[in-house]
């Protein structure tokens, strides 16, 4: 696929490289000419200097054959009409954009265009990591009715199955966060300890379910 991204930082490099690692064509867009050197020597896909609303400068980037268009500069407002502007002019498909205000992305989440609020992401991170007791929703389905949500487990569920962990307290474990990194449990897989559990359930099971990870397995905890 090829991809335009509009914005060369830190969030733009990094994409832009990690999409060519994945073998996508990808194009830079930055007024700044001096961004693109956070490309590195070894990256092998389009500079193009300029705004990333103009039409002219989009076509430079080959927005015409382009898959998917990011929008990451610094600039909520850049952000949103270039996003629009490759949506409804160039018929892309897959845009987001990102915005630094939350009350802002969710109105332009509303108008179709995607959107990424950097400050509400990061601070609900945060949150996951300094109060990680109880279930934070990461997901709802359309009706409400099933969530995936992160759970704290007890210390007491390390050394058990994943397998185990299900059967008693009645959660699909979608998948475990271990070092940094995303891993799908088997029925073999062990909890190991700092692992961050990420179950599906039902939105009227969560209290339930807190306490049966909370409570540890059922001998440990007295039934």
């Amino acid at each position: 696929m090829h991809i335009v991204i509009m914005g060369c930082g830190r969030v733009g490099s990094a994409l832009a490289q990690t999409l060519e690692q994945q073998g996508h064509t990808v194009a830079v867009i930055d007024q700044d000419p001096t961004a693109f050197r956070r490309l590195g020597p070894g990256f092998g896909g389009r500079r193009v200097t300029g705004v990333g609303f103009d039409q002219d400068t989009l076509r430079e980037a080959g927005i015409e054959e382009a898959g998917a268009f990011a929008a990451v500069s610094s600039g909520d407002n850049s952000n949103i009409i270039s996003a629009r502007v490759a949506r409804e002019m160039f018929g892309v498909e897959n845009v987001a954009a990102r915005i630094y205000d939350p009350r802002r992305a969710e109105v332009y989440q509303r108008l179709g265009i995607p959107t990424v609020a950097t400050v509400r992401w990061t601070a609900d991170q945060m949150l996951r990591r300094l109060l990680p007791s109880g279930a934070e929703p990461l997901w709802r389905d359309p009706t409400g009715g099933v969530q995936l949500a992160e759970v704290h487990a007890s210390p007491k569920w390390v050394g058990h199955k994943i397998s185990r962990l299900q059967e008693e307290t009645g959660v699909r474990v979608a998948f475990l966060t271990r070092l940094g990194e995303a891993v799908l449990p088997t029925s073999q897989t062990v909890l190991q300890e700092g692992d961050l559990v990420h179950v599906m359930m039902r939105t009227d099971d969560v209290e339930k379910v807190e306490a049966a990870f909370a409570g540890g397995p059922e001998e440990e905890s007295g039934h």
